[in-house]
């Protein structure tokens, strides 16, 4: 069963004691992400992602390393727009160790200058890294096209000129403001005893509560852009403004998405694919922010078959918006996301991120069933109204990357004229 506490700071625990495993996942959930950095600041969040493995008064880095693997241990983080996430996993004799390493990277690190300008050149290498994979590439070219002018078309990574201006002490400034009581959720799932929840009492309790900040509105603005790169394929991505993630009609966005482009069995991958081998791979999926959100159409293929398979993409939206899915359709999408919901939560580490990520981000934990009575909640009719009011061409946005048309002429393959 999950138990939920809010200390007096605002920090939140969620707990989920699973008696059949030896196992168990902690995650340290922060809210805001790359999203409440400033122009200046972009790429301080995920920067400090790094940092906080670099060391702390009492541990070097090799420290954490060494002591992570004494354990058996697994040790991670990621940083999204949104939030960012250090998690460990290892089995429940070793938990107290786990938590004291974790407690100790996230809010005494040291933020050495020497550490700084180490970590400074990983990053500008991971950034050349996510240049050359066109996938990612295409993803952060269209939002940083549709949502200009907010903290969300920027990229979590930051840039060469912004990064190379952070310092240790600008670094743990951020840190400071930013890692408080009110946007921390500790998540626990697997086996552990009542004396580790007083240990996370007393340690969370020290953080100082803070104040929440104004969310920057993201405003959804159509547009067209085009980045050249010498690669075989080109790689488009159609989207549509989608729904926040805490939209009620998530669930009927779920159904819809595995129905267009969601498998082997989807209209996309059979039409665009299977039928007229177009493509390799095309699928859609749905991104949600806290209060706006994308549907996208994701293919990559060559430049000589896209404007076939752009034109045969909106045949199958506009099929789909006038007339719906079919029963089996939907009844086959119902069954395969029931599917990954259930066999998604067989982990102590998932359960661990459901629970963490839906209270950061929702504030409440729906349990299984709730999702499951979600999904069969979700009618024909609510797909079609949802198809309706997403695939509006007027309103449609196109990311290409490979060796690229103008965005004029993707404006004129996919909106016609």
């Amino acid at each position: 069963m999950v138990q939920i506490e809010t200390l007096p700071n605002g920090v939140r625990l969620v707990t989920e004691h699973i008696q059949t495993v030896r196992s168990a996942a902690l995650g340290i959930w922060v809210g805001g992400g790359s999203r409440e950095e400033e122009g200046a600041e972009s790429g301080a969040a995920h920067f400090i992602e790094h940092m906080l493995f670099e060391g702390t008064a009492r541990r070097t880095a090799q420290d954490i390393a060494r002591e992570t693997d004494a354990i058996g241990g697994q040790m991670n983080a990621f940083t999204t727009k949104e939030c960012t996430c250090f998690y460990g996993r290892v089995l429940d004799d070793h938990l107290p160790q786990a938590l004291d390493i974790l407690y100790d990277m996230v809010y005494h690190s040291s933020f050495t200058q020497e550490a700084v300008e180490t970590e400074r050149g990983v990053i500008l290498e991971e950034i050349d890294m996510y240049e050359d994979t066109p996938d990612d590439l295409c993803a952060e070219k269209l939002a940083a096209q549709v949502f200009q002018g907010s903290p969300l078309a920027r990229p979590i990574l930051g840039a060469k000129e912004t990064l190379e201006g952070m310092t240790g002490d600008f670094l743990r400034d951020y840190h400071r403001r930013h890692y408080e009581g009110h946007n921390t959720v500790v998540a626990l799932a697997g086996s552990f005893s009542p004396a580790i929840l007083d240990d996370l009492r007393q340690r969370f309790s020290r953080l100082p509560a803070g104040q929440p900040r104004p969310l920057v509105p993201a405003a959804y603005t159509p547009g067209f852009v085009a980045t050249a790169k010498p690669i075989e394929q080109n790689h488009l991505t159609l989207a549509f403004p989608g729904l926040d993630y805490n939209s009620p009609r998530r669930f009927a966005l779920q159904l819809l998405s595995s129905i267009l482009g969601g498998g082997v069995s989807s209209r996309l991958f059979q039409t665009v694919r299977e039928q007229q081998g177009l493509c390799y791979s095309i699928y859609s999926y749905g991104a949600g922010h806290a209060d706006t959100g994308l549907f996208c159409l994701y293919t990559a293929l060559n430049r000589d078959t896209e404007a076939k398979a752009l034109a045969t993409i909106r045949q199958v939206v506009d099929q789909l918006r006038q007339e719906g899915p079919t029963q089996e359709e939907l009844t086959r999408a119902r069954e395969q996301s029931k599917a990954n919901v259930m066999m998604g939560l067989e982990s102590t580490q998932s359960r661990m991120s459901h629970a963490g990520r839906s209270l950061l981000f929702s504030g409440e934990i729906l349990t299984p069933e709730q999702i499951i009575a979600a999904y069969d909640a979700v009618t024909r009719e609510d797909v079609i109204a949802l198809a309706q009011d997403l695939f509006r061409w007027d309103q449609a946005s196109l990311s290409a990357v490979g060796q690229v048309r103008t965005p004029q002429e993707y404006q004129t393959l996919v909106l016609g004229g």
